[in-house]
């Protein structure tokens, strides 16, 4: 698997710490409130489940599936392909996704969740990766700033692989290309 990889960019051990510092933070800001955590399926899956055993609250935890890759480059179009199940109304909601790249997910799964009238909207991003950005958005907590480059492991694909890295690391060019 090495092979295809160019360089680790974020190691293991500093997701671990910036996830629980996540955790923490955002524990700390929904303490005492109803908080629905909605997590984009299948990129953030890992990073969701990491961060919410770090926030010590009660919350709902839902999903949602949105494509807007084909392959390794953005389409422009996003898709739901599956929703909530759960209502958000009266609930205060954090959408957690792996990257902010374009900002057209982001913002469209907003507008959708905005529909099921919440107490409030905040998103949560593993990584952000501001010089893609197409729809001006910024994330209410990020993990990591990256430099744009395409980046696979910690629950982000080439081509549904290196899902299962434990950490952050470059493709090489000529695997996807």
């Amino acid at each position: 698997m090495k092979n295809y990889l160019k360089k680790t960019l974020i190691s293991e051990e500093k997701i671990k710490t910036r996830v629980k510092e996540l955790a923490e933070t955002i524990a700390k800001d929904y303490t005492g409130e109803p908080l629905s955590v909605i997590g984009l399926s299948n990129g953030a899956l890992i990073f969701v489940a990491d961060l919410i055993r770090g926030i010590n609250i009660p919350l709902h935890l839902d999903s949602l599936m949105a494509s807007s890759y084909s392959g390794v480059e953005s389409t422009g179009k996003i898709d739901i392909v599956s929703g909530m199940k759960l209502p958000v109304k009266n609930r205060h909601v954090l959408i957690v996704d792996d990257i902010l790249d374009t900002g057209r997910t982001i913002t469209k799964v907003i507008k959708l969740v905005e529909k099921g009238s919440p107490l409030s909207i905040k998103t949560c991003v593993f990584l952000d990766k501001p010089s893609r950005r197409v729809v001006d958005y910024k994330a209410d907590y990020i993990g990591f700033e990256i430099e744009d480059a395409f980046v696979v492991g910690y629950g982000l694909d080439c081509n549904e692989a290196f899902r299962n890295l434990p950490y952050i690391a470059i493709v090489k060019e000529e695997f996807y290309k």
